[in-house]
C-alpha cells in the first residue's frame, strides 16, 4: 500500500488484521471502510448520549470499532506498536483519560467556545493516536458528535471534500493540523467550518 502525507502506514501484524481478504488495493480498502464509517455515523447520530458518557475510553474506543470494526481486526483497540507520530503506546490510556478529564472541565466551565472545545479534544486525540489507524477520521467524527450532542449545533464541514486523498483540502487540513500543534487553533477552526 502506498500511504500519502500525513497517514500512518500500519507494519505487517497490523496488515495482517484485514478481515476482507479480497481487497487488493488502496481505493478498494477506503471504500469498505467508508461503508463502515457510514454505519457509524448512522449509529451515533440515531442515539441520544451526554457528555459524560462521550468524553470516556469507552465510548471512545466504541465508535472506532464501529467505524472500522467490519475492515479491521484491531478496530477500537488501542495500537500496540509506537508510530512515526503520536504518544508511546504506553502512555495511551493515561493521556486519553486527562485529555477527556480536561475537555469534560471546559464543557463543564465554559473555558472555550463549543466549536473550539470540540477542536481542541479532536487535535489532542489525533496527537496521542490512540489506534493502528483511521485517528484522523475517528477524530473528526468525535468533534462532531461534541459538536452536535453536547452543544446541539451543526457539524463541522471539514472542508467538504474527502480528506483522505490528495488534494488541496488535504493540504490546507493538515497546514491545519500544524497550526494547532504550535497552540493556534484559528486555522482549524476556519477549515473545519469551510
Amino acid at each position: 500500500m502506498t500511504y500519502l502525507n500525513g497517514q500512518t502506514p500500519l507494519d505487517d501484524d497490523e496488515k495482517d488484521g484485514l478481515l476482507i481478504p479480497t481487497i487488493a488495493t488502496r481505493e478498494e480498502l477506503d471504500e469498505f471502510e467508508q461503508k463502515n464509517i457510514e454505519e457509524a455515523i448512522q449509529w451515533i447520530f440515531n442515539r441520544s448520549v451526554k457528555a459524560e458518557s462521550i468524553l470516556t475510553k469507552k465510548f471512545i474506543c466504541n465508535l472506532h470499532k464501529r467505524m472500522f470494526g467490519d475492515v479491521w481486526a484491531w478496530a477500537g483497540k488501542f495500537r500496540t506498536t509506537n508510530k512515526n507520530l503520536g504518544l508511546d503506546k504506553w502512555q495511551i490510556p493515561t493521556a486519553l483519560k486527562n485529555l477527556c478529564d480536561d475537555t469534560l472541565f471546559w464543557v463543564q466551565n465554559e473555558t472555550f467556545a463549543a466549536d473550539e472545545i470540540a477542536l481542541r479534544f479532536k487535535h489532542r486525540i489525533v496527537s496521542i493516536h490512540c489506534f493502528s489507524n483511521g485517528n484522523g477520521r475517528h477524530s473528526r467524527l468525535m468533534a462532531d458528535v461534541i459538536i452536535s450532542k453536547v452543544y446541539k449545533l451543526p457539524l463541522f464541514s471539514w472542508g467538504t471534500k474527502n480528506l483522505i486523498q490528495e488534494g488541496k483540502a488535504r493540504s490546507n487540513y493538515l497546514n491545519a493540523i500544524k497550526a494547532a500543534d504550535n497552540g493556534n487553533y484559528e486555522h482549524l477552526l476556519r477549515f473545519a467550518g469551510s
